[in-house]
Parts: structure tokens; sequence; C-alpha cells
């Protein structure tokens, strides 16, 4: 059981280029603040910056926008080459209402514009889109941090983006790439303090940790890094897919 928590922002993070090692950033952020890994560390990363070192960023000059966009940002104010650029990374379009596209990502996460950004971008005319793959950049990253540690140890990291959620007002940061955890903790079938057994509980410990980190983070400060301590995860080759609720038991598809 865990009984306390340290979340520690991770400063000097430079402005992250294409093609930078976001591990080797981290790793010598971590330095200058005279931190070392330790077993059982939780490396917490926002979104925008992997998809700016994986080169996940989109020029709306390059954006011809086609007749369903333009039609879409009538109705919302919004550019149509935005629009276009929403739809491109789109699936399956789950609800259309208030000015909001509801999608279904291609990487199969349901989210407000499928994931894509314009915020704490260095031009209006960029948006950021979502990783390609955010548990296989985070098996990355987590790999080559321990690599650069020197010597092999129990560490996680976890790849996040900030969503609204359908029953609560304000948005939350949510894990979309899991490396090196269990997204997951599965209550069911164990007893709970009076002894009845559990149906239904399910935590998802990944969601709850990036939520935690981004206390520290914030969305003004460009802190886009966080070290978590104190939480006994379980080692597990899981990912972030794992926290994606199925079709059959998704009651809003």
């Amino acid at each position: 059981m865990t009984t306390s928590l340290t979340i520690i922002p991770i400063r000097n993070i430079k402005n992250i280029k294409s093609k930078d090692s976001i591990a080797d950033i981290i790793y010598s952020a971590l330095q200058k603040q005279d931190l070392n890994l330790q077993a059982g560390d939780i490396i917490v990363i926002t979104q925008k910056i992997i998809s700016k070192a994986e080169g996940r960023i989109i020029n709306l000059k390059t954006i011809i926008p086609s007749e369903f966009a333009r039609q879409i940002a009538i109705k919302a104010n919004k550019d149509p080459r935005h629009i276009e650029v929403v739809l491109q990374q789109t699936k399956r379009i789950v609800r259309m209402d208030h000015n909001v596209l509801i999608c279904e990502t291609k990487q199969g996460f349901i989210c407000a514009n499928a994931g894509v950004d314009a915020s704490n971008l260095d031009d209006s005319e960029i948006l950021s889109i979502l990783p390609e793959d955010p548990d296989r950049s985070a098996d990355d990253i987590r790999k080559k941090l321990i690599y650069l540690n020197g010597q092999h140890l129990k560490l996680a990291v976890i790849i996040t983006d900030t969503w609204g959620r359908p029953w609560r007002e304000g948005q939350v940061n949510n894990a979309i790439g899991v490396s090196g955890m269990q997204a997951i903790c599965d209550y069911r079938g164990k007893q709970d303090t009076n002894g009845q057994f559990l149906q239904a509980t399910i935590i998802a410990a990944a969601d709850e940790l990036a939520a935690a980190a981004e206390l520290v983070m914030g969305k003004t400060e460009k802190v886009p890094v966080a070290l978590i301590r104190g939480y006994n995860f379980i080692s597990a080759n899981k990912t972030g897919q794992d926290l994606i609720r199925s079709a059959n038991t998704d009651m809003f598809r």
C-alpha cells in the first residue's frame, strides 16, 4: 500500500525540436536538479513535447480544407483548416454539438477534436497532433532512461494529455501512453474492509498518477515533465490501450 507520494516538477526542459531525444533531455534536466533515478520512480511527460520531438506538428499553411470541414467550421466559427486536421486524425465522429467535435482518434481514444491542439506552440499557424503510438514512445523513453542510468531499475513512464470528462466539469490529465507498470488495478474478487467481495472496482492507476502530476506541471508554467516517487506500482508489460473501454461496455458508442 502506498503511504505517501512525492511529486517533483522537472524544470530546465528546453524548447523541444523535431528528432530531439526526450530521454536525453529529461536525464540532463534531472541531473541539473541533483536528482538521480531511483527504483520505483515514475516519469510523467506531457504529450506535447513527445509530438514535437516526433515531428507530429502540422503547419496550417499546408492544409486545404474539404467542403465538409468548411461546413463544420462555419457552424463552429473556427478555422476550416484546423477542422480539416481534426478530421484527418479522426477514425469516427462520436458527436458534434455545442461547437465541439468529440472524436475517436486513430489510436482509439475518445476526446475533443481528436487530440489536435494549438496551445503552447511557437506559431499560431501550427498545430500538434497526438503521437502515432504513445505506448511505443513511452517504452522507448523508459528503456533509454534505464540505459542512461547505467544500471537496470524498476521504472515507469506515463505520457499524458488533458481531456474533458462526460460527467464532470473541468479537464484532467489522462494517461495515453504507459510503459513499465500496470495501468489498471483490478480489485474484483477481493474483499473490502467489511469482508464483502468487490465486483466492479477497477482503478485507473495510470490516469490517477497523470492527474496528480499535472498539479505541479500546470498549463502555463512550462513544466512538461514530473517525477513521482512513493507509489508502489506493479511492474508489468501493459500499455495505455488497457485504459480504453471496450465497445461492448461503452454506453456512448
